[in-house]
């Protein structure tokens, strides 16, 4: 007699595993109009947003730590919209982060071993933190390996890496000068997967999770700029969407945080305000579900999302003084007041204008 063998049932989608919690398709479309909102995307875009979550199946996903504080992990934790819980449970499976995972030591390592073995070619690896590099990577090592070697073998069979936060993007503050331990990039290790980066000290939770969901839900990557960033994310300078730019046109500024133009909210720009050269949204998505951002705090911004960061010179230095390049025309200029605002303004209305007007379409429904 044969021996008797029972196949596992295949994986529900999103759309079956929502409905069998009693979620309604109505709740998925309003779900959907709110990332489509986030990520800047048409109106006409929900119908395929939802349709693509509906029917893709959970995305595996591996989440590496090297070198920094686990801020950008903290900054997920936050995420209001997918929260975290339904970004685990509903969107992905984490099926391997330090941080957050209950097994430790060699069962943690065979978790991620047996994800990327059941999920080749199809898991995504996050990647959080810089990449030491000098003297074989001995600077920092996990179970034994060192991050360069976990990041090679880790990203073998992926299908995409995500690099969150300013260290796994551009090397922030690892490899800012002298760099003792070589560190660098995941861009710079990993050559032959796509690599998104979603920068920043530590980025902003939705840019997180908006990315990731739009990959599920479309299974691409969403369109990047010139420095791999989400255009949804990073299409326009803090400066641009900055509630306190009126007062920068009409050239009210604070001379200092604590003297009376600070205290009527002027422009921050005196004080090394970098909002002119950074592009990111913490203008408009903010933190902790929309409550504040570094500038309504009363704090200029420090760019943090951009290229080398702390190594641009003095925080509380306006743009008007001599910087080293951060990878714009308007870090040099040398006018300040108004001519800086409006070269500001159409910088990044050409940034922008990369944009497709066109909405996606989900490929095939699945990631």
């Amino acid at each position: 007699m044969a021996p008797f063998t029972i196949e596992p049932a295949p994986e529900p989608t999103l759309g079956e595993s929502l409905q069998r919690r009693g979620i309604s398709r109505r709740a998925l479309l309003k779900y959907a109009s709110y990332l489509g909102a986030v990520m800047a995307l048409p109106a006409s875009a929900t119908e395929a947003f939802a349709e693509g979550l509906a029917n893709a199946r959970r995305q595996s996903v591996i989440w590496l730590h090297f070198q920094e504080c686990t801020g950008c992990t903290e900054s997920f934790t936050r995420s209001f919209s997918p929260t975290l819980e339904s970004m685990i449970f509903d969107l992905v499976s984490l099926d391997y982060l330090e941080t957050l995972q209950a097994a430790s030591g060699e069962a943690a390592e065979e978790a991620r071993l047996k994800a990327m073995a059941d999920n080749k070619g199809k898991y995504v690896v996050v990647v959080e933190g810089a990449i030491p590099a000098k003297d074989g990577g001995v600077y920092s090592t996990i179970a034994g390996q060192t991050n360069l070697d976990m990041l090679r073998d880790t990203v073998k069979d992926a299908l995409a890496v995500v690099a969150v936060g300013s260290c796994a993007s551009f090397g922030g503050i690892p490899k800012a000068n002298p760099n003792p331990t070589g560190a660098g990039p995941a861009s710079q290790f990993v050559t032959d997967k796509p690599v998104i980066n979603i920068p920043g000290c530590p980025p902003i939770a939705e840019s997180m999770a908006g990315t990731i969901a739009y990959m599920i839900s479309f299974g691409k990557l969403p369109e990047l700029d010139r420095l791999g960033r989400p255009k949804a994310f990073y299409g326009e300078t803090i400066h641009d969407r900055c509630y306190r730019r009126p007062f920068y046109e009409r050239g009210e500024f604070a001379d200092s945080f604590d003297d009376e133009g600070a205290r009527r909210g002027y422009c921050l720009y005196k004080v090394g305000c970098k909002g002119p050269v950074t592009y990111n949204s913490c203008a408009t998505l903010k933190w902790n579900g929309g409550t504040s951002f570094p500038i309504q705090s009363g704090h200029g911004c420090l760019g943090c999302s951009e290229p080398d960061f702390w190594d641009q010179g003095g925080f509380y230095r306006p743009l008007s003084a001599p910087l080293r390049d951060m990878g714009l025309p308007l870090a040099a200029a040398g006018a300040a007041g108004l001519a800086l605002g409006a070269g500001a303004a159409w910088t990044a209305r050409r940034h922008l204008a990369n944009l497709s007007a066109e909405p996606p379409k989900p490929e095939g429904g699945k990631s």
